[in-house]
């Protein structure tokens, strides 16, 4: 891909802005708990590490890896668990870190499967919450940017698993 296939939105040092934001606001309003922090993986492990760095607060991480995109730039639609959490989440304070919220039926099927290990409190922290194809409400309550449209690459995110390692992120022009 060369440089007139994508086009820069987001540079790196807007991202450290936003990650550092976030980790204040997750920082004052977990005071005196521990998280845990489920990292959704391939997607948001750049995000979860930069974040997590910056936390003030005792935090346990784990991961899920789930599966709806295949080869394609829209979900399928059909969600599959392909790793699951390995830590007790009963009566825990769990935090879901995810790379892009899109159409949100990934995100409320993850939010569904962790209830059920019936955590004491669940929220969602999203590096980009994207509103052009969301065909479900979901409440996102740590955003680093909105985004309107556009496939975006870059900073963990991935185009058929190419492009995770750019520092900034970049809409995909196709």
């Amino acid at each position: 891909m060369d440089q007139s296939e994508k086009r820069l939105i987001f540079t790196a040092e807007d991202i450290a802005r936003q990650v550092q934001r976030l980790a204040s606001q997750i920082s004052a309003d977990y005071h005196g708990k521990e998280v845990v922090l489920i990292g959704v993986l391939k997607g948001a492990f750049i995000f979860l590490a930069d974040l997590v760095r910056q936390l003030s607060i005792p935090a346990q991480l784990d991961f899920v890896r789930l599966a709806s995109y295949g080869t394609a730039t829209e979900s399928s639609g059909k969600i599959r668990i392909t790793t699951d959490v390995e830590l007790d989440l009963e009566g825990r304070d769990v935090l879901i870190v995810e790379d892009i919220v899109d159409s949100g039926l990934t995100t409320v099927f993850l939010r569904e499967h962790l209830l059920a290990k019936n955590p004491r409190s669940l929220r969602m922290c999203v590096l980009l919450d994207k509103r052009e194809r969301r065909s479900v409400s979901i409440p996102l309550d740590y955003v680093g940017f909105h985004l309107d449209k556009g496939f975006v690459i870059g900073y963990g995110l991935d185009c058929n698993e190419a492009h995770r390692q750019l520092p900034g992120i970049y809409e995909l022009i196709v």
